[in-house]
Formats: C-alpha cells, structure tokens, sequence
C-alpha cells in the first residue's frame, strides 16, 4: 500500500514563536502576491521558490531539465484519471479560447468556473471528492457554443462528451470506496479496462504473487489491466507501451539533467530510473528507489513516476506526478535531528515490541524547497512526502522524508485574517495557544509524520503489504499522524531542542481534533459520507480519541449561542489515548488484519452528522474561506548564448491560472 502523502488542511493563522531549531514563518514580503483566483470551493496561490538564485549554474540546469521533465507527464494523469479527459479537455478548451459572446452572462460565468475546475482536477472529477462535476450551464449554451467553434476545433466525439458532462450517471465517481459496491466496477478511472470487476483483478494479482516473497516488486504500479481472449493481462506505461509519447519527453529531459547531475550517485539514479521508464521493468523501479533513497549528498532532488496509489480504489496502480527540489538547509537542521534519533523514537513507541523495527535503517529527512509541482502534486499539492513506499526497501535501505516549507509558508500567508479562530476556536486562550506555537507543531507533526511515523514499525513475516485493501491507505495515514501526534507531546522534543515550550504540542492536539471532528466536514457535500483517505484517517483518530475518551471528560463538544466548539479538557489524557490506538492500528497494519481494518474505518471514519455538517457549512460560508488551495507554478526560462549553451536559468512568478493551464496543454500536450 503507497503511504507518502500528508495533505495539507487549510486552517486559521499560524504565528511562530522563537524556538530556535524549529519551522520559522518567512517574514512578509509586500512585493509579493500568493493570491491568483478564486472560483468555486478552490482558491489558487502562488508560492515563492527562496534562494533559487543562490544555486550554482549547473544546479540552475538541473532544475530546468528536471522541471521540463516534470512537465512532460501531465497527459498521463489526465488519462489515467478518466479515459474521455483529455478530449474533455481539448472540447472544453476550445469553446474557453474562441469564446467571443456575453462574458457577463450567468451561463458564461458558469462555464468559466467549470472550465477552471476541470483544470484544477486534471479531469472531469474532484481532485478531493472524486465526484464528477456538477455543471451550472446550460447545455443548450455549450451546444451553441460548439456548433459556432471552428471547423476541426472541436474532438470527433463531442457528442458523447457532452453527454458525459450532463448525465450524473455517467462516470459518477472516479474511485469509489462505498462498502458493499464493486470498486473497480463503479470507478470512473482509467487504470483498468471497462467490464472488468473487482474480484477479477483480485484474482488476477493474488495468482502472481509469490507467498513468502521477501522483496516483492510493486505489483501493478505501472499498469493498466486489460482482457484478451477472456484472460487479464497487464499493460505497461513505458516506451513503446501505454503513454509512449509522453514518456520518451520525459526521458529525453532526464537524459540531459543527467549531464549536470550534482555527483556520480544522482547520475546513476537518473539513469536507472530512464532504465525502468524504457522497460517498464518493476524491479528496475525497486533499484531506482534504493539508488534514490541512499543518495543524501545531493542539494537538488525530485521524485518522477508512478507513485501514488490514492486514485485505484484497490491501491495498486500508482498515478504519474512529479515535485522538483532542492534542499533549504538551515530549516533541515530540525528534521536531521529528528532522523538522528530515529532508534530512540522506535524503541520508546508505545507498540507491541513484536510489530517494531529492532534496527531503524537509513531514515534521512530534510526540509525541502519546492521549485515545480507537476501531475499528481499539481495544482493540490502535498505538505509532505515519505518515499520509497515499499516496506523491505525501507527496512534494508532506508528512506527520505521531506517536508516543503516553502509550500506551508504559502498556505500560511494566504490564511492571514480569514476569522477562522474567531468563528471555532472555543475561547482566547485556545487561540493564542494556537497563534504562539501552531506553524512551528504544524510543521513538526509533519517531519514526524513523514520521517519517522512511515518508516516506523514493521510487517510480520509473510504478511502481504496490500492484505487491508481498501482500507490500506486509511489505517497507513493514521498510523503515520497517531506516531507524530503521540511525540508531539514527549519531552524528549525539549531535550532535542525542536520545542520550547511544554505547552506546544496542545496547539496541534486542539487543531487535530477540531480539524477531525468538525471543519474538515466543509469539504463534504450535504448527505455524502468521507470518503477520502487522509479525511477519513482524521475523522478515525478524532472520532474514536472522543468516544473512548468520554468517561474522563478528555474532549468535550460545547454548545454555545447555537455553535458548537470543542473543548480540550485533559490533553495529557488525549496523548495517552493517541498511543492507545497507535499501538492498535500498528497491530492491524503489522498483522494484515482486515477485519479489524474495516470495522475501524467504518465504525469511526465514514458516516457524518447532518446536523453537525450543516452547522459547519453555515458557518464556514459566513467566512467564505476556500475548502481547497493550490497553486500556479513559476515559469523558468533558460538564457543561450549565441551557440546555443545555457549561460542561466531566469525564474518568473506573474504567469495567472487560465494562462498556466493553457500554455501547459499547447507547449506539453503529448498523447
């Protein structure tokens, strides 16, 4: 099961204080604009890529090369996302751009939201949700409009497309995870074939894995699964397979990085990981990932493949993204401290010691500064990663953490003001606890996450790392937050200089359970359930910390003038409770045991009160925050000389959304 995101949650003001080796807010730029656009649930920013100046010129080349390689893979998401988004796009993009009537008419408008929501998902459904969008235009608008397009300027097929945008039966959900349904058969994605159903495709994978596998590959990572003549079979994105075209530009943009490669490990990373894109072969990607893992000397970094599995609603098949970086060195100094005592915070989890790793092997970590978000970490992108996802490479060979500082800073600035404190935080007090040491626990709950709450732990032998299904993804995450939340509050944060203040951790503890019990919900439609995995992980630990907390009064839900607010009444309590489940969820992860996986998830992390949702909604509208953020990319120009040799690498932040999203679909349009 893939376990590296953690997904930012758009919160209050978060002021730090002066804790010296921790997450420091960047000091206000005036000159600088992080607002772009706001259109429906989802605001765009731009974020701020500090000391790109300051690299050398080979660093400066890299970056470029390795951003354009990036950029190359964005038709991929698109079509592994849904089989008609890329002629979705294509129709939708030309009505956009030869539009010539009323831009002030209501069904105008309605279409320019779509269009940007589209965007925003790489596709017709919610990038969050996975709900299909719901258009607010009529379709006798979009009819004319593309009868008026010009010859050829619309797909073969724009009938059916626009059938597909107005019936809600058609393609309702990308990844649908409701219980008792057939998930691959009511997924609207495009990683399996249509017509094939879930107990194929478990059938399918359970007969080519091999008991007892010590070092598995990554079954299904790199694959669409197909039938021909009435047997399964796997094909293959790479070149000369599945996404070819786009693959071979990729290719060729990681072939020259190669040439500026800062050592000899990096060279050798790029190289095997143009091997697996050239064979498709998945133990190639396992020796790219161990290359990758081990190689800590280098400034700049990325990540570049099939990774994420959060888009199967079995976990299996990994979908195409990419974040070039490059490493912020004075804010990394808290995350080494962190993966320097990485035996420590093992040794002490409160876990059965059977479930831990009696050796904690290569975890490096380092705060990181993102200079491009492609595919999968575009727009939305994540706060924090942990990779390689497999579990023996982890344990044999290590793994990197990261955590994009210039990412939160964004989310940061742009939160200032927004009345989120004044409409839930409970009382003052609360909120200048959250004010004074939110951005500094917020960031750590992240390193914590990240660098050691993945990579602690381990699988019993013989366990299959895929044995909780569907809930594999829920259970990983909320191991991962339960083993930052836990140590958020150990003094040994103190001891090791990150915190200062004893009283730290309960800003995140407050905003964990607020977040998990009540605000989250403003990103969920009246009379659906959570379905996504970070939320239903939030929703687990929250909702499970308050019933079993509830003899002792831990967490209160206070009414107040016809609100509702949480209460924190004993935060020592709460920890306790934090490592109680930890040490359960470790249980269910290191076992394989499904059964218990399932009732956690649907006893605690599904099923919403109307009531509570609604009051949440009402008051989230007043303040007319944006559920959703993410982000235009700068725009990076290489400067030739007459001979045609790059002499600098120029970094622009003006270019808006629509001019983003267009330019991408004409200068990178690959399949």
């Amino acid at each position: 099961m893939k376990k590296s995101l953690i997904i930012a949650t758009i919160m209050a003001s978060m002021l730090s204080t002066s804790c010296s080796r921790t997450a420091q807010r960047a000091e206000a730029d005036d000159d600088f604009n992080y607002h772009v656009e706001r259109f429906a649930d989802i605001e765009v920013l731009r974020y701020k890529v500090p000391d790109f100046d300051s690299l050398s010129l080979n660093q400066k080349i890299l970056v470029y090369y390795l951003t354009e390689a990036a950029l190359w893979g964005r038709d991929i998401l698109w079509d592994q996302n849904n089989a008609d988004n890329l002629a979705m796009r294509d129709l939708l993009e030309a009505v956009y751009t030869n539009y010539d009537g009323d831009r002030e008419s209501a069904d105008y408008k309605a279409f320019d939201t779509y269009m940007k929501q589209v965007w925003f998902g790489n596709g017709i459904h919610h990038h969050y949700s996975t709900d299909k969008f719901v258009p607010t235009f009529s379709r006798d608008f979009l009819e004319s409009r593309i009868a008026a397009l010009p010859e050829g300027a619309a797909p073969a097929n724009t009938e059916a497309l626009v059938e597909l945008i107005f019936n809600p039966a058609l393609a309702a959900k990308r990844v649908n995870q409701a219980e008792g349904a057939d998930l691959i058969a009511s997924s609207a994605n495009n990683l399996y074939e249509a017509g094939l159903t879930q107990s194929e495709v478990e059938a399918y994978y359970n007969g080519i894995k091999k008991p007892g596998d010590l070092t598995p590959v990554s079954y299904g990572l790199n694959t669409r699964l197909r039938k021909v003549d009435g047997k399964i079979v796997e094909e293959p994105y790479k070149v000369g397979g599945l996404y070819s075209n786009a693959i071979e530009h990729i290719v060729a943009n990681l072939d020259s990085a190669s040439v500026y490669a800062e050592n000899d490990a990096q060279r050798q990373t790029i190289r095997t990981l143009i091997d697996f894109y050239t064979t498709g072969d998945l133990a190639t990607f396992d020796k790219y990932s161990i290359e990758w893992a081990e190689d800590t000397d280098s400034q700049v970094d990325f990540i570049n493949g099939f990774i994420e599995s959060y888009g199967d609603p079995l976990g299996m098949t990994g979908a195409w993204e990419s974040i070039v970086n490059f490493k912020n060195i004075p804010a990394s100094e808290r995350t080494e401290i962190l993966s320097g005592n990485a035996q420590w915070f093992e040794d002490n989890s409160p876990v059965d010691s059977s479930f831990k790793k009696e050796s904690v092997k290569g975890v490096s970590a380092k705060v990181i500064t993102a200079a491009i978000l492609a595919g999968d970490a575009y727009p939305a992108t994540p706060i924090g990663i942990n990779l390689p996802n497999a579990n023996w490479i982890r344990a044999a060979h290590g793994s990197k953490s990261v955590t994009l500082e210039n990412i939160t800073q964004a989310y940061d600035a742009a939160s200032h003001g927004d009345g989120f404190n004044e409409e839930f935080v409970i009382d003052e007090e609360t909120a200048r606890l959250l004010d004074s040491y939110l951005f500094i626990t917020d960031n750590l709950h992240t390193d914590l996450h990240e660098c050691l709450g993945h990579g602690s732990g381990r699988l019993l032998p013989g366990v299959d790392p895929d044995a909780l299904k569907e809930h594999g993804s829920t259970i990983e995450e909320a191991r991962a937050d339960l083993f930052a939340l836990y140590y958020l509050g150990d003094p040994k944060l103190i001891e090791i200089g990150l915190l200062d203040s004893p009283e730290a951790y309960k800003s995140e503890y407050y905003k964990y359970i607020l977040n998990g019990m009540m605000t989250q919900l403003m990103r969920i439609e009246p009379g659906k359930d959570i379905e996504e995995a970070h939320m239903r992980n939030r929703a687990l630990i929250a909702r499970w910390a308050y019933e079993h907390g509830k003899a002792d009064n831990v967490i209160e839900l206070v009414e107040r003038d016809g609100k509702t607010y949480i209460r924190i009444n004993d935060y020592e309590a709460l920890r306790g409770l934090f490592g109680k489940l930890l040490a359960e969820i470790q249980r269910v992860r290191s076992t394989g045991d499904y059964a218990a996986a399932k009732s956690l998830v649907e006893t605690y992390a599904v099923k919403v009160d109307p009531v509570l949702h609604k009051e949440v909604l009402d008051r989230y509208a007043g303040l007319n925050i944006a559920p959703y953020k993410g982000f235009v990319n700068p725009v990076y120009t290489a400067v030739r000389d007459a001979e045609g040799r790059i002499i600098d690498v120029t970094i622009d932040y003006t270019e808006g959304y629509p001019e983003q999203m267009l330019r991408y679909g004409r200068q990178y349009r690959s399949l």
